[in-house]
């Protein structure tokens, strides 16, 4: 997918929804389904506006402190032409609730946004290409918590764990359950040689396989390695395709 872990139809439902009254990331590939109870850090970031979607979500974040969620920067833009910035008035987001349909959880507003000041957005031979894709929003009211540690990639596995597509067809709105996999860590040089100079491996780290990885509606969800979120969902070509692994924003990465 030249897609960034998240469907432009996000825009067009938001704009669809905009005319009387007035957001984006992907699902994971070959895994399980899980209880959201195993994962209370995680949230689903979403908008009441997007209709199209159980809870209006379209992204994945962290609870990294009891009012912050970080999640992908590329999340907080409507895709198109010309980006436009959503705004914190637009956004929820939703703790504790393993199928996107219920109405079981947390839900909390977002009263702030900050992006990461080096994030810039590029298109590659067709793909969008997002550095330092991050952003913390400031949840309207703090949560007793678990929150989630952050740590650098090590090792040669992985976890990633979201509410996007399970197949590799980048239109897959379908599914709105948790999934979790478990996916290889690429070395930095395989991923360069994937990506060429798209990748930076100063503000990157590569996962997934062709029977593991992240698709739609999964941006801004973690890689974890031994309960440290290592990564955020970011962009890819494709989902599960050869030779082509999915890109996380590399942690930590202090803003």
């Amino acid at each position: 997918m030249s897609l960034p872990r998240r469907l432009v139809a996000v825009s067009a439902a938001v704009l669809a929804c905009a005319a009387p009254a007035a957001a984006p990331a992907s699902a994971v590939v070959g895994g399980s389904e899980v209880p959201a109870s195993s994962y209370p850090w995680l949230g689903a970031v979403g908008s009441p506006l997007f209709v199209v979607r159980g809870s209006g979500q379209f992204c994945g974040g962290v609870l990294i402190a009891p009012d912050q969620l970080l999640t992908a920067a590329h999340c907080l833009q409507l895709p198109g032409p010309v980006s436009v910035p959503l705004t914190s008035v637009m956004l929820k987001v939703v703790f504790g609730r393993s199928e996107l349909t219920e109405h079981d959880g947390t839900t909390v507003g977002v009263t702030s946004v900050r992006v990461h000041p080096g994030f810039r957005t590029e298109n590659v031979d067709g793909v969008d290409v997002f550095h330092h894709d991050l952003a913390i929003l400031t949840l309207s009211s703090p949560l007793p918590g678990p929150t989630v540690d952050l740590g650098a990639p090590h090792g040669d596995s992985a976890s990633i764990i979201g509410w996007g597509g399970t197949s590799s067809d980048d239109t897959d709105l379908s599914n709105t359950r948790l999934h979790a996999a478990s996916v290889p860590l690429v070395p930095d040089d395989a991923c360069a040689a994937a990506y060429g100079a798209a990748f930076d491996p100063s503000d990157m780290v590569c996962a997934g396989s062709t029977t593991a990885d992240t698709g739609e509606f999964d941006s801004g969800g973690p890689l974890v390695v031994d309960g440290k979120v290592v990564g955020i969902t970011s962009w890819g070509r494709g989902t599960a395709q050869p030779g082509s692994p999915g890109v996380y924003a590399r942690l930590p990465q202090p803003f």
